[in-house]
């Protein structure tokens, strides 16, 4: 059987403690205090009440003044406190609401008012207290799950960058073996790859490129850019290592290597699916980093804006790293002739936001010529 709900009733007077007796001892435990001081005094000792029935009007601490030290308290702010009072001042009972009683109860009491405002103030504490312990159990349950969801979240991106990086050094192992075919070298893919990143970089804030860069974007590009010439694998070694000048029919063959290597990626993303987002960009920049600005580029002969950004990223990387390197056919040429020469195909060749902003990181681009150049130089 539940236990009856603990009134404290406060009052000077005998009588008007009698009749609260009367009232309320069938469904509840009263206790009474003849004056503030023994109220506060019953409340410290013996730990609280559900409920508290103040009179106003005392010697001594008044009910406002018992009622503004209990507020203040935080073992018994929480308690409703009913004030008992034949004053019927609105100045008063505005007094009494702003230091935090619940409602008021004339004197002389009527019965029905007495019984009717303990019982709905008690079921509203009962009910407000129970809504506090949900809504604190809701946040600490709220605090434990936001806690496992950024634990997950961290294992995730753990995970995600091991992929990534798993990708990527499959890719450079590929495509370093590729290049040992060819008359270039491992540092070409580390050297073009981060030519790309910092053309990106450089680009990221400007009105033509911000929809289309962003630092995911970015490491994207870095990670798929060394499959630009992959293709080359399926070029015969006659063609592909042939020291002189290819024949026009050797070239045609020649040109062929953006074909595989774009047929080679598609097959690739279609065993991927979408956690292959970084091959789209391979497709692209393997199939169209030998477009030219002005149309006179191959495969397709794309011109402007139709070149996909990152193969027109890719042009200007592959095109400075070819000037800077040697050859079988050519000499190395310095690092300041190669820009200029690239800035001479401004709007022909290249797209000329893109050499405008190689120009002015064209001291990155030799550092990172310098850091990975190749070991024979």
């Amino acid at each position: 059987m539940p236990s009856k709900p603990h009134i404290l009733a406060v009052d000077d007077r005998p009588d008007n403690l009698f009749i609260l007796d009367a009232l309320l001892r069938d469904q509840y435990v009263l206790h009474v205090a003849t004056n503030g001081q023994q109220a506060l005094d019953y409340l410290n000792e013996n730990g609280g009440a559900d409920l508290i029935l103040l009179d106003v009007m005392m010697p001594g601490l008044d009910g406002f003044e018992v009622c503004r030290r209990l507020k203040s308290s935080p073992r018994f702010c929480e308690i409703p406190v009913i004030f008992l009072t034949g004053l019927d001042s609105q100045a008063d009972e505005e007094r009494g609401l702003s230091l935090g009683a619940v409602d008021f109860i004339h004197k002389p009491f009527s019965p029905a008012v007495v019984l009717a405002r303990v019982h709905n103030h008690l079921q509203l504490s009962v009910a407000t207290r129970t809504l506090r312990a949900y809504s604190e159990d809701l946040e600490h349950l709220v605090a434990e799950r936001t806690s496992e969801i950024m634990r997950q979240a961290q294992e995730l991106a753990r995970r995600d960058h091991q992929l990534i990086a798993a990708q990527s050094a499959t890719i450079t192992a590929l495509c370093t073996l590729a290049e040992m075919r060819d008359n270039e070298t491992g540092n070409h893919i580390h050297r073009t790859r981060n030519y790309v990143r910092i053309l990106a970089e450089r680009l990221r804030d400007h009105p033509r490129f911000r929809d289309e860069l962003n630092d995911d974007i970015i490491q994207l590009l870095y990670i798929s850019a060394p499959l630009h010439d992959i293709g080359k694998v399926g070029i015969p070694d006659a063609i592909l290592l042939k020291p002189g000048k290819l024949t026009p029919a050797e070239w045609e063959i020649m040109k062929r290597h953006v074909e595989y290597g774009r047929d080679a990626i598609i097959q690739a993303e279609a065993q991927f699916g979408e956690t292959g987002l970084f091959l789209r960009y391979a497709r692209e920049i393997a199939y169209g980093h030998h477009e030219r600005w002005n149309g006179t580029g191959y495969p397709q002969g794309l011109a402007d804006d139709a070149i996909p950004v990152s193969a027109r990223l890719m042009a200007v990387a592959d095109v400075y790293d070819a000037l800077i390197s040697k050859r079988v056919y050519k000499p190395p040429f310095p690092h300041a002739q190669a820009v200029e020469m690239i800035a001479a195909e401004r709007g022909q060749h290249f797209d000329p936001d893109i050499v405008d902003a190689m120009l002015a990181i064209a001291d990155e681009f030799h550092c990172i010529a310098q850091q990975f150049r190749d070991e024979e130089e």
